[in-house]
């Protein structure tokens, strides 16, 4: 059902709508006081409508609960990536044998802050902390910040660390 769950979902909104329209259509009529089609079948039919309604809503329900099951899930696994990213920077910080200093400059370079800014969160000059980035990218075997970040994506991505999300 995973490939036609949309279709499914959208026939269920458009089978919902039809009713509420039926019900609305029937209120409308009772408050025109115009005589109500009498007869087993008026019955049987609002019956059906209604039984649809109380299906597309549990169904809704069902769906509801398994959006925030899911949503849970990939919460948990951004928690799990979140903490093996710092884990995993703090490791190759300490192989490359950067100083306090650079393990700070490059983290806020990695966090994206210019070198202006970092001069100014690290209350220094700005050719102190393109000292400290060349040193940090010397270190690392790398030419630039982009390839800095990229080195840690690629190891978070490689570890594997979360299985996949459950899609059913």
């Amino acid at each position: 059902m995973q490939k036609s769950r949309p279709t499914f979902l959208s026939s269920l909104f458009i089978l919902q709508a039809i009713c509420s329209f039926f019900f609305i259509g029937d209120i409308i009529q009772d408050m025109g006081g115009q005589p109500e089609v009498a007869g087993a079948f008026s019955e049987v039919l609002e019956a059906g409508v209604a039984i649809c309604l109380l299906v597309g809503t549990l169904f809704a329900g069902w769906e509801l609960r398994k959006t925030l099951q899911r949503e849970e899930r990939m919460q948990q696994q951004l928690s799990v990536a979140s903490g093996a990213f710092a884990e995993i920077m703090q490791t190759q910080f300490e192989t490359w044998g950067l100083s306090e200093a650079e393990r700070s400059v490059a983290l806020l370079g990695i966090k994206g802050y210019s070198i202006s800014e970092i001069a100014d969160l690290r209350a220094t000059k700005e050719g102190t902390i393109k000292a400290q980035n060349a040193a940090v990218y010397r270190k690392a075997g790398v030419s630039g910040r982009l390839q800095l970040l990229s080195h840690f994506v690629e190891d978070l991505l490689d570890d594997r660390l979360i299985s996949p999300v459950d899609t059913k």
